[in-house]
């Protein structure tokens, strides 16, 4: 018996043909790159603007008060 080889591309177009039978259709979402230098600059220099405002203490009260049910 001779193994049917099928190309990536082959493959792809299948699992779609399957989720698209399944009712789901695809969506292409951008987020930023986390990775990249002026993403981690400008997340720094937000975080310390954050961290020195009149506010910072309130603000991360608020922050732990609604992250404590995220660890369940």
């Amino acid at each position: 018996m001779q193994q049917q080889t099928r190309s990536s591309r082959d493959k792809v177009r299948l699992h779609r043909e399957r989720l698209r039978a399944q009712g789901l259709r695809p969506v292409q979402i951008w987020v930023p790159d986390v990775r990249a230098r002026s993403f981690i600059s400008a997340a720094r220099q937000q975080s310390k603007a954050v961290a020195a405002s009149k506010r910072a203490r309130a603000d991360q009260g608020f922050i732990d008060a609604v992250s404590e049910n995220f660890g369940e």
